[in-house]
């Protein structure tokens, strides 16, 4: 079965969900056919439609090169009849194009409604406006296509008010709504829609819906609803409105919809999108608070939006209970990208239900690499549009750290797409997001980010920007004056002219408060309660938090929406701006405010009884500052597992740190080290994928979990903490420390505990670097054979990487085959498990066995299949290692830099572990291009690394090279025998044949060692 799908969309799908074709002419052709079903078109016609600007000979040339494309997307199916005149489209029971499938049900409606049989009239209807999915061929704008597009777009409308019109169910509002959406200045829709929402016992609905009808006419239309639709909301609102409230039912002023002044600057954002038409762009716009920000990239959307593009709109909140990468999940439920998101393949449609979740919540991961699959799986959809397409975030400032990194990778990625992000960013704000500057500096290096600072008005503006807000022109005086007071900030200006006397408005702080002043009293109690949540909201959520009946807090929402203190949103309110919400929350006063954190914590837990995961932020932020603060730790502790769901490590880890200063309030006892030892254990894994185990932070928190683990009796808490302690000691090259921790890990462990697989692994790594081959390898054995559950703390499974570790314990004790055998086995294994970073694990430690080997082959190829994965994932530690291999294996100039590089990156990390086998590689590379100088200090300084962290496992062969570069014959001999002891002393087989080598290649006499036997 083939799926046209014309209508949301433009493609065409088989039975597996596979994309033949999508946007192209002849996809144009097939709907022109599909649209005009059952009547032959000639060939000369469609050949005229379709390129009226060529000759005839030449348009029937191209209509025959698009007929075959038309072939090759549809097959042989019977839908596409062809003849030498004519082309024709006909249903097929094998090939379903939507519009069809529209036209069909509604006929069927139809027929019912003749037939005078409600019921299935109802029904077909209902059927019929389900397979109108959106525009016909969205971004299209041929004459005949806007022709359809108006007609089947009425056809649905009159359907969707045949079905609110006879009904008064969920079906007639849910109706009613998408009457609203597709038709948003037609005012009988709004009130249809707000007198079922009121026959549903929803007042606060209706309400709202008149407040969106009225929004829409005056920024689209510059007028407000007739008296018909302002009647309805009479009715609904005079038996409950209160005495105190203002009695007029219009709004306070002129909106000023009109964009006044920037000139210069929009036509830079226009110039921005105009570039974005063919490669991904970035736009910040920047300027202090109440400058116009926001307002210039509305102008912007707003003419997309007209052009035929799809704009999807969110914002950042500065406040911490905010979900890890909300905005990008705002985004995600744009309409346009929703539908795009279900043609994406299941594995990609389940990564981004760890955004907008469509049952249950994704299990919380700390592999980073799997990020970026939610960032691929992301970028496609946004791709998947396949329209010029602008996503706005207002607020860049408060965004968290994977919001900005989804950004780089989503515009690096989407190459050749028409996308661009045009952001708002404060100057200097005091609570953004630490890591913004950093990041705007990498964009504008990498991404060619475009900046527009935006600056206050000069007089002529203010005073046209007031005169549009009051309705009548000022003065020269009186704008003189209004500049100097406002500093020409339109916020200022704009809250200015609405004061009692603008003459004299006072600083902005001033306004704001005289504004907030000015409304009844429930109005600013709601305006309080509103700011203590923090961010947009509902009616429900106020009505639920609120000591007012609700009848009240409808009212209340509705003065102070017409004094313009509160303005709608998608699917709730907002403050007009964040100034306001700040001034409305300081005027609260603490106790209000102590109290309205409670009742909205309350209210959100149980409005959303059955997702709190969602609201999980937002109940540990308002609980903490409630003074609830043990309510509030579990509820960091949830959050912090939801942002890890979203890989969103940086942010969990935040979460988890405003749980460790709320546990600072709390009475000492076991109660709070149980609690901050949940909490500790929950933060080792996102620092981990943050910053590597060699970071110095995971290392006290490590070995804070071990000491509350071991004062509670803790065990199974002991020894997990004590495995990743160990992870932390090793890689940060403390070998000595990391194996006594390794022991006591096993010494705490039961023969058949799960957790015997890491303790092992654990004591054979140490032992390997400290020079302990056989014993490594005895307990690295031990841990590939125990299996991959639990994973090992570094994020790996002790299968895989226990026997890429041993791979290196055979080479040293001389087991050359084993050793290829075993990292051939490890390899492999890693491929079977679908982890990349087990299979970037399993081919570095490869890597490494194949340099031992010295075969440069299996080298090359091992190293760019691991540069390409670590690129693909940005995995930075086995990155660096790949950089240094590959760079010793090219030799040259371009090796030794490329070494230089690895050994930098892993230095900067203080990865330090296999420090001395690195410098080793880099001295050889210089040794190769006669420097010898060079690579003498470079063998000196690893030298003084194993002997500084026991690294003895290499000591031998740093010393044997060392002496190569020794001008005194007896010390180099000398140094040699040190050499070649030491590996006897080790059982390192393998380094002690070639000190022995060496020996014989000097032709002096080796020193009386025993070889240690290799199997």
């Amino acid at each position: 079965m083939l799926q046209v799908n014309l209508l949301g969309e433009q493609s065409v799908t088989d039975d597996d969900g596979r994309v033949r074709a999508r946007s192209s002419r002849a996809l144009l052709l097939v709907a022109y056919l599909v649209v005009h079903a059952g009547v032959p078109q000639t060939r000369q016609h469609l050949a005229a439609l379709f390129w009226p600007d060529s000759a005839d000979d030449q348009a029937l040339t191209n209509l025959r090169r698009e007929l075959h494309r038309v072939k090759a997307m549809l097959g042989d199916d019977p839908a596409l009849v062809v003849t030498a005149r004519d082309l024709c489209w006909t249903d097929s029971p094998t090939c379903r194009a939507d519009v069809r499938s529209f036209a069909l049900v509604r006929a069927a409606a139809r027929a019912a409604a003749a037939a005078g049989d409600e019921e299935q009239q109802l029904a077909r209807a209902g059927a019929a406006v389900a397979c109108y999915r959106g525009e016909f061929m969205p971004g299209g704008f041929d004459d005949w296509v806007l022709d359809a597009r108006a007609e089947l777009e009425q056809q649905c409308v009159d359907l969707l008010d045949m079905i609110a019109g006879r009904d008064t169910g969920d079906a007639a509002i849910a109706a009613a709504r998408r009457r609203v959406g597709l038709r948003p200045l037609e005012e009988p829709g709004y009130r249809r829609l707000m007198e079922l929402q009121a026959a549903a016992g929803d007042r606060a609905a209706a309400v709202s819906t008149y407040h969106r009808c009225a929004s829409v006419l005056e920024r689209e239309l510059g007028v407000d609803p007739d008296p018909r639709t302002r009647a309805t909301l009479e009715r609904l609102l005079a038996p409950t409105a209160p005495q105190t409230a203002p009695p007029a039912r219009v709004r306070s002023g002129p909106a000023a919809a009109r964009l006044v002044g920037r000139t210069d600057e929009l036509a830079r954002l226009r110039a921005a999108w105009r570039a974005a038409a063919d490669r991904p762009g970035l736009v910040v716009v920047r300027g202090e608070p109440g400058v116009g920000k926001s307002r210039l990239v509305a102008e912007l959307a707003a003419e997309c939006r007209r052009a035929g593009a799809v704009v999807a709109v969110t914002q950042g909140f500065g406040s911490a209970g905010r979900l890890a990468l909300a905005p990008v999940a705002d985004w995600l439920r744009a309409p346009e990208i929703r539908a795009a998101t279900q043609r994406l393949d299941p594995v990609r449609q389940a990564e981004i239900d760890r955004l907008v979740p469509s049952a249950g919540t994704p299990e919380a991961t700390t592999d980073t690499w799997q990020g970026h699959r939610l960032f691929d799986a992301v970028t496609r959809a946004l791709v998947a549009v396949d329209r010029p397409l602008l996503l706005v975030v207002d607020n860049l400032h408060w965004c968290d750290q994977e919001t900005l990194a989804f950004l780089t990778f989503c515009l690096g990625a989407a190459t050749g797409a028409p996308l661009l992000v045009a952001a708002t960013a404060r100057d200097a704000d005091p609570d953004q997001e630490p890591g913004l500057p950093e990041w705007l500096a990498r964009m504008r290096t990498t991404q060619g980010l475009t900046e527009i600072e935006v600056h206050p008005f000069e007089v002529a503006d203010t005073a046209t920007l007031a005169a549009a807000a009051t309705g009548h022109p000022l003065d020269d005086d009186a704008a003189a004056l209004l500049q100097a007071t406002t500093g020409g900030f339109p916020l200022h200006v704009v809250e200015a002219v609405r004061c009692v006397d603008p003459g004299d408005p006072g600083d902005l702080g001033s306004v704001l408060r005289h504004r907030l002043d000015a409304v009844s009293p429930p109005a600013r109690a709601v305006a309080g309660l509103a700011a203590a949540v923090g961010r947009d909201f509902t009616l429900d959520l106020l009505g639920a938090a609120s000591d007012l009946p609700d009848d009240a807090v409808v009212a209340a929402v509705d003065e102070l929406w017409r004094q313009r203190i509160l303005r709608e949103t998608w699917d709730g309110y907002d403050f007009a701006h964040d100034l306001l919400r700040a001034c409305a929350y300081e005027q609260a006063g603490p106790p209000t405010r102590w109290l309205s954190h409670r009742r909205v914590a309350r209210a959100l837990e149980v409005l959303h009884a059955g997702d709190l995961d969602a609201v999980s932020a937002q109940l540990a932020e308002q609980y903490a500052r409630g003074g609830r603060g043990a309510r509030a730790v579990g509820w960091y502790r949830r959050a912090a597992a939801v942002a890890s769901g979203r890989y969103a490590h940086a942010e969990a880890v935040r979460l988890l740190d405003e749980a460790r200063s709320a546990l600072a309030a709390a009475p000492a006892g076991r109660g709070r080290d149980t609690d901050e030892l949940a909490v500790l254990e929950a933060t080792a894994a996102p620092l981990n994928a943050l910053h590597g185990y060699s970071s110095p932070r995971l290392r006290d928190t490590l070995e804070r979990s071990v000491e509350l683990a071991t004062a509670l009796g803790d065990r199974g808490a002991t020894l997990s903490g004590l495995v990743g302690l160990w992870s932390s000691q090793f890689v940060s090259g403390d070998v000595t420390a990391a194996h006594v921790t390794a022991s006591r890990a096993l010494g705490l462990v039961d023969a058949g505990s799960e957790l015997a697989g890491p303790a092992h692994f654990a004591v054979g790594g140490s032992e390997l670097i400290l020079g302990r081959p056989a014993e490594a390898l005895r307990h690295l054995d031990r841990s590939a054979e125990i299996g991959g559950n639990p994973p090992l703390s570094v994020g790996t499974r002790s299968d895989v990487h226990g026997r890429a570790f041993a791979a290196h314990a055979h080479w040293l004790l001389g087991h050359d085959e084993a050793a290829l055998t075993t990292c051939r086995d490890a390899i492999e294994l890693a491929r079977t498990t679908g982890s990349s970073y087990g299979l970037a694990v399993a081919l570095g430690y490869g890597a490494v066995t194949h340099q031992l080997r010295d075969d440069r082959d299996a080298l090359r190829d091992t190293v760019a299949e691991l540069r390409e994965l670590c690129a693909r994932f940005d995995f930075t530690y086995y990155r660096e290692w790949a950089m240094v291999l590959d760079g010793w294996c090219r030799g040259g100039a371009a090796g030794a830099d490329l070494a230089d590089r690895g050994i930098e990156g892993l230095t900067g990390k203080a990865a330090l572990v296999r420090m001395p086998y690195w410098l080793s590689l880099r001295a050889d590379l210089a040794a190769r291009d006669g420097r010898t100088g060079e690579a003498r200090t470079t063998l000196d300084a690893a030298v003084a690394g194993v002997r500084a962290r026991d690294e003895s496992w290499w000591l031998p062969e740093a010393l044997r090279m060392r002496a190569a570069h020794d001008d005194d014959h007896d010390t180099a001999a000398e140094r040699l025998a040190t050499a070649a002891r030491l590996a006897a002393d080790q059982g390192s087989v393998a380094l002690l044949r070639r000190c022995l080598a060496d020996f014989t290649a000097r032709g002096v006499p080796a020193p009386e060692v025993g070889l240690p036997e290799a199997g």
